[in-house]
């Protein structure tokens, strides 16, 4: 125990913060195959499912992501259709946005909107969406920006989905192009950038912009939201969809906007997870630390309050009463105000410390 305190200048604390990334990749053999759907772990309330690395009933399993979906009570394509989990399905719309969208200035829910720019048009709301909510095992703090990709096959048959066209949903730009005008923190537009199958042909007749919007995702929240469209077919790029023909969502022969209204969500989200070819980005742990410099003075710190370090009167560690006082540090202990030890930091061996010396201890605590 010290029986000494030097009181710490506040020149001599400095904090630092750290942004550590780590990559995550996510191949869709794991998500939908290899353990024959043990990973996948459905509930009683039908809201959503989750999805594991491992069968999820071993104390190895990891859990990825959530799978669910949803669609807005002004949604045009479903309103009047007889809808299985009706009220469910807009409560997770509704829940989701406003956690992720907030309200509007007369306390109404924002609908998700395409681009991020919620008041310039109506036109471009995403009124059908599917969500997947990573887990924060994977996403950490947050998503780091630019580094989101999401491969879907697109092929029209649901038992071959990858044996004809793939897409891939990036965040292209998204670290000088993201939007901030959410309650849940930063948010970019997922991009659907292969707009030709993999044999090349093109998936639909497209002018313009090489990139189709089609989704969000949200960085700190660890949630991408998917516009249904995607898995439309189409040939116009004012509604892009990937399909090559309008049936492959759920079976052969239902389209997803049937699937969405007539299919639980249960059964949805087993459709698009049947898709997921391959998922990629890198996470974010945000590490802050605070440095203390600790100096010790040449007549500082020269003695020791352990009893063994005297005996007989006599400083042990001294060959010849004439020679300087010597100690050899340990430890460097961090008190509070009330001289209560708060944290301690070891040394990887001792150093020694006479009066002829001076020393200045960097001391670190990460948080």
């Amino acid at each position: 125990m010290a029986s000494i305190y030097k009181t710490i200048r506040s020149e001599d604390i400095a904090s630092t913060r750290t942004v550590l990334h780590e990559a995550i990749p996510l191949t869709g053999t794991i998500v939908s195959g290899t353990y024959s759907d043990e990973n996948i772990k459905n509930y009683a309330h039908g809201m959503f499912q989750s999805v594991y690395d491992y069968p999820y009933l071993s104390s190895s399993a990891n859990h990825i992501f959530d799978l669910t979906l949803g669609f807005s009570t002004g949604s045009a394509s479903l309103s009047g259709s007889t809808t299985s989990q009706q009220a469910k399905k807009g409560n997770i719309y509704n829940q989701m946005a406003q956690v992720l969208m907030g309200y509007d200035k007369n306390g109404k829910i924002q609908r998700f909107d395409s681009d991020g720019d919620l008041f310039s048009t109506t036109t471009d709301k995403m009124d059908n969406c599917l969500f997947v909510n990573f887990s924060r095992l994977l996403v950490k703090d947050e998503l780091q920006k630019g580094t989101f990709a999401l491969t879907l096959g697109v092929s029209a048959s649901y038992d071959t989905p990858f044996a004809g066209n793939r897409i891939t949903l990036k965040d292209n730009d998204a670290a000088d192009d993201y939007r901030v005008n959410s309650p849940a923190g930063e948010y970019a537009v997922l991009y659907a950038e292969n707009v030709a199958g993999i044999d090349g042909s093109p998936l639909f007749n497209q002018t313009g912009s090489k990139q189709i919007k089609a989704g969000l995702l949200f960085y700190q929240a660890g949630v991408a939201v998917l516009t249904s469209s995607l898995f439309m077919a189409t040939d116009s790029a004012a509604s892009p969809g990937f399909l090559s023909a309008s049936v492959g969502w759920e079976s052969d022969t239902l389209v997803v906007t049937s699937s969405f209204t007539g299919s639980s969500i249960e059964v949805n989200a087993n459709s698009l997870r049947r898709r997921i070819y391959n998922i990629a980005f890198n996470n974010s742990v945000e590490l802050n630390s605070t440095i203390y410099f600790c100096h010790l003075g040449a007549n500082e710190f020269n003695y020791s309050a352990n009893p063994t370090y005297v005996s007989g009167s006599k400083i042990v560690v001294k060959a010849q009463s004439t020679d300087e006082p010597v100690s050899y540090l340990t430890t460097v202990g961090l008190y509070s105000s009330d001289n209560q030890l708060m944290a301690t930091a070891k040394l990887s061996e001792p150093i020694k410390k006479t009066p002829s010396t001076s020393l200045t201890f960097r001391v670190r605590l990460d948080y």
